[in-house]
């Protein structure tokens, strides 16, 4: 299995980038999010990837942050959820984003991707509630995976607020989804006030 890549980055598309890692070029497929983060042609990058190996077809997926590749093995363990489906979503929701529609039970927003209708919609906002929902209780989001000893990924303000709202009684759904209606681009501090309030209301 090939964990990641660092190499110079031979040619990029909206959806592929080719990597060049001891004079062999490797092909992967990418969110549309991923190509605008690397570095341009000619520039050192590293890639998180994930192989995919089916009866006919050997494929890379490559991702800019362990956030993303985690966040994507989890997408595509969802029944009906292939790797299409993944990067799909990947390239309109980033992996908080995903967190927090998951939590909040918001399955509408999987549907801003292509290819994922509203049932597909429904059973991803289900099966990841539980995963993601205790992943937010513990202060942790989409990290670098749990147990293998690699350091979290930094968490979004909105990954961080949930997390303080847990630690004050309120259910991680609950507290996502209060979080989810607050404007994310907001302090820290200013997005707990704000969801406070509003679960104040409720």
């Amino acid at each position: 299995m090939i964990y990641s890549l660092t190499g110079e980055i031979l040619k990029k598309t909206l959806d592929t980038v080719v990597i060049c890692c001891g004079g062999v070029g490797y092909l992967a497929q990418v969110p549309t999010t991923v190509s605008g983060a690397l570095p341009a042609v000619g520039g050192t990058a590293t890639l998180y990837t994930f192989m995919n190996v089916t009866e006919n077809d050997v494929a890379l997926y490559g991702f800019a942050t362990q956030e993303q590749q985690a966040c994507f093995k989890m997408l595509t363990g969802v029944s009906g959820v292939g790797p299409k489906a993944g990067l799909s979503i990947l390239s309109v929701l980033s992996p908080d984003k995903i967190a927090l529609a998951a939590s909040s039970g918001d399955h509408k927003a999987f549907t801003a991707a292509s290819g994922v209708g509203p049932k597909l919609a429904q059973r991803l906002a289900l099966e990841l509630k539980d995963k993601v929902g205790k992943g937010l209780a513990a202060g942790v989001g989409f990290g670098a995976g749990a147990g293998d000893g690699a350091a979290p990924a930094p968490q979004s303000a909105q990954a961080q607020a949930v997390a303080a709202l847990v630690s004050l009684g309120y259910t991680a759904s609950d507290a996502a989804a209060s979080v989810n209606r607050i404007d994310d681009t907001l302090p820290v501090q200013d997005i707990i006030k704000l969801a406070l309030r509003g679960l104040s209301r409720v």
